[in-house]
């Protein structure tokens, strides 16, 4: 394995205001450099719960257990820092921002992220070699943010913040929800042009659809808020045939169950 960017250890975890609710109940995970990981698992298994509380979300409590980022105890450390860091989080639902261009948020963000001003050209600049590489036309940038547009689009947006970003993990919370066929390889064929060496990737997703775009080197599957089987590729392909059943089965659990386990 490489150099891990991200390591959890034991992570316990449960909703702020509801500290009776446990979601995830025991995870390890290591993501080194230029590691692709897939995430997969049933409806309400605690994906987007562990997503959002290694990016940092006030809304989850963590109640054991650490997370390493970059070698560093980032446990306590807010949302924002995390970010400005390298931590970079694609949202399942991105929300419209209506009066805000994509290149004032880019340009906001690229500002954070380097702790410095970005002067205006080399702005520019960085910002059409993103567009390009991602064959995006310039006039996307100014849009206003998520508003008015479709699903893949926004998903576009979100792709285009990780290229202007370049941070050192990026955790794309379902990137395929709601896509249609053409949508989703566009969006993962910008995900595959934006990969580097350095940067390690966590892919959250239901299906296994994406995979064929975006090959994973590793596959874990997250049930009831513990990871029950690691693997490679083939265990999603796997997952594609059979669908989560056989391993709930094995773990002596139905698919009433888990979901009734999450409410």
């Amino acid at each position: 394995m490489s150099e891990p960017i991200l390591e959890v250890r034991g992570l316990q975890v449960s909703i702020a205001d509801k500290p009776e609710i446990h979601i995830v109940k025991g995870v390890d995970l290591t993501v080194g450099r230029g590691e692709v990981h897939a995430l997969m698992g049933p409806n309400g298994s605690g994906k987007s719960t562990l997503a959002s509380t290694i990016a940092g979300s006030p809304s989850y409590s963590v109640d054991a257990g650490q997370i390493l980022f970059k070698g560093e105890d980032v446990t306590e450390w807010s949302a924002d820092k995390r970010a400005r860091n390298g931590l970079f989080l694609s949202f399942q639902y991105p929300t419209p921002i209506p009066g805000v261009t994509m290149v004032n948020l880019l340009r906001a963000a690229l500002q954070a992220r380097r702790g410095q001003e970005v002067p205006a050209r080399e702005f520019l600049v960085e910002l059409r070699s993103t567009l390009g590489q991602l064959k995006m036309d310039e006039s996307f940038a100014r849009r206003y943010v998520n508003d008015g547009f479709s699903g893949g689009e926004k998903k576009r947006a979100e792709i285009l913040q990780l290229g202007m970003l370049k941070p050192d993990l990026a955790i794309l919370d379902e990137t395929d929800s709601g896509l249609d066929v053409d949508a989703l390889r566009t969006v993962a064929e910008g995900v595959n042009a934006l990969r580097t060496a350095e940067m390690g990737i966590l892919l959250i997703t239901h299906y296994e659809r994406i995979l064929n775009y975006i090959q994973p080197d590793f596959v874990h599957v997250l049930v009831n808020g513990r990871i029950v089987r690691s693997g490679d590729a083939s265990l999603a392909k796997q997952i594609e045939t059979t669908g989560y059943d056989p391993i709930l089965q094995e773990l002596g659990l139905s698919r009433e169950k888990e979901e009734a386990a999450a409410r």
